[in-house]
């Protein structure tokens, strides 16, 4: 069994989906699929194994990602990936899950074209884009450009 077939299963049964409508629609049989959610904790009613699964999620257990199993530090935060790789993945899907202050954006006017721009988190920045930038220090009027 392939990963993504792995993963088309865990995603299904999060789902709500049973037995038999996983394998119709991976080609598999019904005890290949069943075998597998066994040995992976998402046997029994399909309902119930969403919500433990969320559950868990939510209590540190399993990673927000992929949903493998996560080993606690005794000290410090809860961790709620299992990687790096995992946190930066979860978050790129998920940008609406970020808090954003609203004192935290900053208005300001470019100092080579004039346009008004805002930016998060960087008080100090004085051009809109990099190309505004680029004009501003390479093609001065007083280089003859």
């Amino acid at each position: 069994m392939t990963d993504l077939e792995k993963q088309q299963i865990y995603d299904l049964r999060m789902k709500g989906a049973g037995y038999k409508a996983i394998a119709a629609v991976l080609g598999k049989s019904r005890d290949t699929v069943r075998a597998f959610c066994q040995r992976n904790g998402l046997d029994g009613d399909s309902k119930v194994v969403a919500l433990n699964v969320k559950e868990q999620m939510k209590n540190g257990l399993l990673c927000f990602c992929c949903g493998k199993p996560i080993k606690q530090k005794k000290k410090g935060r809860a961790r709620k990936f299992c990687s790096e790789d995992c946190r930066r993945k979860w978050w790129n899907q998920n940008p609406q899950a970020r808090k954003k202050r609203e004192a935290a954006t900053y208005h300001f006017t470019c100092e080579q074209c004039g346009k008004e721009f805002s930016c998060y988190g960087n008080k100090k920045r004085k051009f809109c884009s990099h190309d505004c930038y680029i004009k501003s220090r390479f093609w001065s009027e007083e280089d003859g450009v």
